[in-house]
């Protein structure tokens, strides 16, 4: 396990704000010297610190009006084939095994409500060992995480 340090934190903070920060901004504001921030962040990545860079897009503002989360329980045996299957689903963008009852905790986004009545009758449901659904439509987002504490 890669052991981060004060600067590493920094880093990480830094990049959280802005993923697309140069490393000479970086660096000035750090103040190390480009080629240090460098191997750090490739440090951080060779170790998997850093998953990966992405852009966070606003659904809403391409057409994407519906985000939901699912409770789904699934028969022991049939949880890991379900797991990935529903982790192909390009609707889905986040999916968890969870303790108690609900075996999966998944999070879908969808451009309306028929897709996402599509992708149950069409997809989860059809899936073998699914017990139960329970569905909750996002009403306002107030927060979402984007990294993490340090």
């Amino acid at each position: 396990m890669h052991q981060i340090d004060d600067i590493d934190r920094q880093i990480i903070k830094a990049l959280n704000a802005n993923g697309r920060i140069s490393y000479t901004d970086l660096a000035k504001d750090i103040g190390l010297s480009r080629v240090a921030i460098q191997t750090r962040i490739n440090a951080l990545m060779e170790e998997g610190v850093i998953e990966r860079f992405t852009a966070v897009i606003n659904p809403e503002k391409i057409g994407i009006t519906v985000s939901a989360f699912f409770n789904v329980e699934v028969e022991p045996q049939c949880l890991k084939e379900v797991a990935d299957t529903l982790a192909d689903e390009p609707a889905v963008t986040s999916l968890y095994h969870m303790t108690g009852p609900s075996k999966l905790h998944m999070h879908g986004l969808f451009t309306n409500n028929k897709e996402m009545e599509t992708f149950l009758n069409e997809k989860l449901y059809k899936l073998p060992g699914i017990m139960s659904v329970d569905c909750q439509i996002l009403i306002t987002r107030y927060k979402s995480r984007m990294g993490m504490r340090l």
